[in-house]
């Protein structure tokens, strides 16, 4: 008999499994690893940091947020702010869909599945506390491991430019988000 948490365990098992695939690599430590494996990882270890007693489907999509991210490239819409938000639309769709497929065969129920989707899409994130949660944690993620890569990256935009993502990225996290940033290490 299938347990919740044998459930729970193959789901993850399968996350990973697919972001391992990974072809980008980010150097930790002094060993290679596939970049959104990382990530996932990183997503996980903060909200259970972060959060006192996460819900399963909470830790489910923390855990999948960027499932397969690679496949869907930037490059492939228009380079303007419409563009932009196009393709995280479409990585949005990309990743509760892939998510719901594989919580389907390791059995998760629907009202479970549709949950996952929706924090995974980040739906009502003004008004679902869990969404919220998952927020503040992407962002303390991208601050903590990801923000100086990306001022690297973005070397093109100026110190203002940079300035105002870092404001709007605060701005949708919540006041205990913000409290829990470690500035420290940056």
């Amino acid at each position: 008999m299938i347990t919740n948490q044998d459930r729970f365990n193959r789901a993850i098992e399968l996350f990973d499994e697919l972001n391992s695939k990974d072809p980008n690599r980010e150097i930790l430590g002094r060993k290679e690893r596939p970049k959104e494996l990382l990530y996932a990882e990183r997503v996980s270890t903060m909200l259970n940091n972060y959060e006192l007693n996460p819900s399963e489907a909470l830790q489910l999509a923390a855990r999948c947020q960027h499932i397969q991210r690679w496949k869907i490239g930037r490059e492939n819409f228009p380079m303007t702010k419409l563009g932009y938000y196009q393709w995280r639309k479409n990585l949005r769709d990309f990743h509760a869909k892939t998510a719901k497929t594989i919580l389907r065969k390791v059995g998760y129920e629907n009202d479970v599945i549709n949950r996952v989707s929706s924090l995974v899409k980040k739906e009502e994130l003004q008004s679902d506390r869990e969404v919220q949660t998952l927020e503040d944690v992407v962002v303390m993620v991208f601050l903590e491991n990801y923000l100086e890569a990306f001022i690297q990256d973005h070397s093109y935009f100026d110190e203002t430019k940079i300035m105002d993502i870092v404001r709007k990225s605060l701005r949708k996290m919540t006041t205990k988000g913000r409290q829990a940033i470690n500035f420290a290490s940056h």
